[in-house]
C-alpha cells in the first residue's frame, strides 16, 4: 500500500461521530473518505451508493470476505455486514490523501491495530445513555426494538473507549468539531 495516514473516528450510533468527521472532510482538503461496504439497506432517500457506502447483497459481501478484500468487517447486527475494503484505502492513498473513517467500535479498533503508528484513532463520546436515546430518536429512523438495541450496544461499546488514542466527549458540537481539528492537525504534523 501507498504512505497515507489514517485517522479513524469510533463511537456508539448517534453520538455525533459523522457529523465531526463530514466537518473536518470539509475543512481539510487532504483527507479522504473512506467508504465502507454495507449489507443494509439505504436510509431514506439521502444515502447514495458509492459516497455515503457500497450497499452490497449479504452474497456479493460474503464473496468478498472469501476473497480476502477486506480489511476489517463485521456482522455489526444481524444480516447487517459492514466492513472497510482494502482497494478503497488504495484509491484514497493514490489520490495523495489521508485516509479518514467513520466506524463503529470494533471496527476502529481493529483498524487501529491494522495501521499501527501511522493511525489515530479516536472515540467519540456522548456525555449520557439518555442523551444518545434522544439524539437517535431525533433520528426518527428507529423502531423501539432497533432503539433498544442500538442502546444495549452502545453501553457495551462505551467500555472500549480506553483503547483508543483520544477521546471526545461531544456535549457541544462545535466544541468537539474545534477538538477535532486539533487532534488531527497535530497528528498529520502542523
Amino acid at each position: 500500500m501507498s504512505s497515507g495516514k489514517a485517522i479513524i473516528f469510533s463511537a456508539p450510533s448517534g453520538s455525533g461521530k459523522t457529523t465531526i468527521v463530514r466537518h473536518l472532510i470539509s475543512q481539510n482538503p487532504s483527507l479522504g473518505f473512506s467508504i465502507s461496504a454495507c449489507t443494509r439497506d439505504k436510509r431514506g432517500r439521502t444515502e447514495v451508493n458509492g459516497k455515503d457506502y457500497y450497499f452490497l447483497s449479504p452474497e456479493e459481501f460474503k464473496q468478498k470476505i472469501d476473497d480476502d478484500a477486506f480489511i476489517e468487517w463485521e456482522e455489526v447486527y444481524e444480516g447487517n455486514f459492514y466492513g472497510t475494503l482494502k482497494e478503497e484505502i488504495e484509491r484514497v492513498w493514490n489520490a495523495g490523501k489521508h485516509v479518514i473513517f467513520d466506524v463503529d467500535v470494533k471496527g476502529g479498533l481493529k483498524l487501529k491495530e491494522y495501521f499501527g503508528e501511522k493511525g489515530l484513532a479516536i472515540f467519540v463520546e456522548v456525555p449520557s445513555l439518555d442523551i444518545l436515546k434522544e439524539r437517535l430518536k431525533d433520528r426518527g429512523t428507529e423502531s423501539e426494538e432497533s432503539l433498544s438495541r442500538r442502546l444495549y450496544k452502545a453501553q457495551f461499546e462505551m467500555g472500549f473507549k480506553d483503547k483508543f488514542d483520544a477521546i471526545i466527549v461531544n456535549d457541544d458540537i462545535n466544541k468537539s468539531k474545534a477538538e477535532a481539528e486539533k487532534l488531527v492537525k497535530e497528528f498529520l504534523g502542523g
